[in-house]
């Protein structure tokens, strides 16, 4: 296709204007000007196969190199046409802010639903959102999460693959009807009683569609594949999407995803998965069911994606931080990843003890070698659906929270990489390094009182403890370890039994240094140690030493190694496609990450309950950034209602001082309170004010859910949470609510949104 562009920017002198292809590092197209402000340039342009966007991005130049790059919205799409000629007069300019929706898709319901979410049901929002002047619809992670086939597997971003999609999220609707009349009936009478349940059941609903599923591949399958679309489809995603089938086949097969359980294949082969993955291996007709899955997810969200984009929405995805260990990556590539780590995150508010996701951390050093392949590949299909994306987790990047495998919690956890120090070093800032005393935990009589109740004392001593002198005790080696005191546990979860193994995990990492996971006699300060009873074991002068020591550690000693460290994967990976990044950087956040995301241009969150500046309580709106995404709550927080009730102190401040409001703060947030912060945020700097569902509805009162409480998607501080919220209207309802729709579009009107 031959394609002219034109585009009117007035440059500097010595500027030129040029646009790339698919994506920053694609193909330059240099345009050409007469007067400095018209810039034009005609190419031949091939359009990708399968109904794939082009996207592309304007940029400034001087002397071949690019200096500044269009901030827009989003980047600009070569429509599809069989047209042999195109023009494109496209605009550049200061990009307007943009509100819009932050919800899971398994949280949507619509009448026509199977009890969750599907792809289709994203169209409905993108149609509400048109409805109500939004420009922008957020999800969660939607990938394959199956492990155990039960709810534990509702948990989005612990994804058995990069690249496949779950399958609950297709939208049984558009498929070929079943022929089989009797078997129609029986899954149309099991749709309409779990579509009526107010919470997902994740397992009814997905043994149910996997089964219409087996139902309508044994029906369609064979046709369905052998179509041209899914042969492109296949030449397409075949790296990824033969060893995705093996991997389901073969945890189907000894019902378990854990390879190295596997009596065969636990060891990925190349050669062997291409042979089992063959059209004549006797295991084809089991895999060919998983490409029809995956086809037909890619049909449905690529469909939902160009509707977007057609309504200029911007549809923002979510790129989780980890894999799971038990994963087709982890099968497949294990180089890339250290498996004897746990990834996960360092005390916060809201988790006393850190988080401990089990996730395995990545190797970068191999993943440079090869120029993050493993990352662009990543990124580059993530661009074929969204036109922004959100990085979980974005100071993993920077480092890491490394947690050794034998913790349950993450207060024995690390950075990495970091600078750990020398017994010589931590000398050096008037604290005596004494090693059993600060690196082994510290028990005494004192210690175990203050653990444990009474009638718990005389059963820990005898089973858990052991008296080494005087009132000194230290753990048995049978249980020195919070992963050995897990294992006597298991499956003992009475309130007693959790009450003692959790203040022995205390007693476990009561401890002032962790040793170096790479150099065993260099050592880091214990987060939060002095929090802790061997804190109180130091003198006046030792804590003052510990705290000087501890706040270099922490706050100033990484800044430029992390700096370096983020600059060698971000800018290469932020280059790769012209999406909107967008970076989460909650929590114990390093003076060098908001340097790295201004250098690169990523999009800062903003969440008012949990401000940056330490000076403020409350995040202050009007000093938010324009590149940055503001919102009230997220799906690991309560929504605002659900905030409004966790303390009434806090809240009364916030009440006098943020809203402006006189008096007693009433014990519940009102819809004119809700629309007031609603309206606030709306107003402030930020280029993408992005709200969570549950607070727009918050807004009225006869709308939304009567308890806030139900409206909260997840709790991190519970590992075993079950993510099962779910719209308690239906999207259908919420189109015919004019009053409240009309309200929203006078709300992002007026803020000029």
């Amino acid at each position: 296709m031959k394609i002219t562009f034109r585009i009117e920017y007035r440059t500097n002198w010595g500027e030129s204007v040029g646009l790339t292809l698919g994506g920053n590092d694609g193909r330059l197209i240099m345009l050409s000007t007469s007067n400095g402000i018209i810039w034009e340039g005609t190419c031949e342009i091939e359009i990708p196969a399968g109904g794939r966007p082009l996207l592309y991005r304007y940029g400034i130049y001087r002397d071949g190199n690019c200096i500044r790059r269009e901030q827009g919205a989003m980047p600009h799409c070569i429509p599809s046409t069989k047209k042999k000629t195109l023009e494109l007069s496209d605009s550049w300019r200061d990009a307007k802010r943009v509100a819009g929706t932050a919800v899971p898709i398994f949280a949507l319901r619509s009448e026509g639903g199977f009890g969750i979410g599907d792809f289709g049901d994203l169209k409905r929002l993108i149609d509400w959102a048109v409805m109500t002047h939004q420009g922008a619809v957020q999800i969660l992670p939607i990938n394959d999460t199956t492990i155990t086939g039960t709810w534990t597997d509702s948990y989005p971003y612990n994804s058995i693959s990069i690249y496949a999609y779950h399958p609950q999220y297709i939208d049984l609707r558009q498929l070929p009807a079943l022929k089989d009349e009797e078997l129609a009936k029986e899954f149309e009478a099991k749709r309409l009683k779990l579509n009526a349940l107010l919470k997902i059941d994740y397992e009814e609903v997905n043994n149910t569609k996997r089964a219409y599923l087996r139902a309508i591949y044994k029906q369609e399958g064979k046709k369905i594949l052998s179509t041209a679309g899914f042969k492109t489809f296949f030449d397409n995603n075949s790296e990824w999407l033969r060893p995705y089938a093996a991997f389901s086949v073969l945890r189907d097969r000894y019902g378990t995803p854990d390879f190295t359980q596997w009596a065969e294949h636990s060891v990925y082969k190349a050669d062997e998965i291409e042979a089992f993955t063959d059209k004549k291996s006797p295991e084809y007709d089991d895999v060919a069911y998983y490409y029809f899955i995956q086809y037909e997810l890619h049909i449905q969200l690529l469909d939902a994606s160009n509707y977007a984009r057609e309504k200029n929405i911007i549809l923002k995805g979510d790129i989780p931080i980890g894999i799971s260990r038990q994963s087709v990556e982890a099968w497949v590539e294990p180089f890339y990843f250290n498996m004897n780590g746990q990834a996960g995150a360092p005390p916060d508010p809201f988790s006393k003890n850190g988080q401990n996701w089990g996730f395995p951390t990545y190797n970068w050093d191999v993943m440079q070698k090869d120029g993050l392949k493993w990352w662009l590949k990543r990124f580059r299909k993530m661009a074929e659906y969204f036109s922004a994306y959100r990085i979980d987790h974005i100071l993993g990047f920077f480092r890491i929270w490394e947690i050794p495998m034998h913790s349950v919690h993450g207060l024995l956890g690390q950075f990495s990489p970091a600078l750990p120090m020398s017994p010589q070093e931590i000398e050096s800032y008037g604290l005596h390094f004494q090693k059993d005393f600060m690196t082994k935990p510290f028990i005494n009589e004192e210690l175990l009182q203050k653990s444990f109740r009474p009638e718990f004392l005389e059963f820990v001593k005898s089973v858990f403890v052991v008296n080494v002198h005087h009132d000194i005790y230290e753990m048995r080696p049978e249980f020195n370890t919070q992963r050995k005191v897990e294992a006597y546990f298991k499956g003992k979860n009475g309130d007693n039994d959790v009450e003692i193994k959790e203040a022995l995990y205390a007693l476990i990492s009561n401890v002032l240094f962790v040793p170096d996971h790479k150099n065993p006699n260099l050592y880091h300060p214990r987060i939060c140690a002095q929090n802790d009873y061997i804190y109180t074991r130091l003198q006046g002068y030792e804590k003052d030493a510990f705290n000087r020591l501890y706040v270099q550690y922490f706050y100033h000693r990484h800044n430029q190694f992390w700096y370096e460290e983020a600059m060698k994967k971000l800018p290469r990976l932020i280059d790769a496609t012209q999406m909107i990044v967008c970076g989460e950087d909650l929590g114990m956040v390093p003076d060098c990450v908001p340097w790295v995301m201004n250098q690169l241009q990523i999009l800062s969150l903003e969440i008012q309950s949990m401000p940056k500046n330490p000076a403020h309580e409350f995040g202050v709106l009007s000093e938010y950034p324009w590149r940055s995404v503001c919102t009230i709550s997220s799906h690991d927080t309560s929504t605002f209602r659900g905030w409004w009730e966790e303390n009434k102190e806090i809240t009364q401040r916030f009440f006098n001082n943020v809203l402006h409001r006189w008096g007693e703060a009433p014990e519940k947030a009102t819809g004119d309170i809700v629309k007031q912060i609603v309206s606030e945020h709306l107003k402030c700097p930020s280029l993408l004010c992005i709200l969570a569902l549950q607070d727009w509805l918050g807004i009225d009162e006869n709308l939304r859910y009567p308890e806030a409480a139900a409206e909260r998607i997840n709790v991190p501080a519970n590992p075993r949470h079950y993510w099962r919220y779910r719209m308690h209207i239906s999207l259908d309802k919420l189109m015919t609510e004019y009053a409240f729709n009309e309200e929203i579009r006078q709300m992002i009107d007026n803020s000029n949104r």
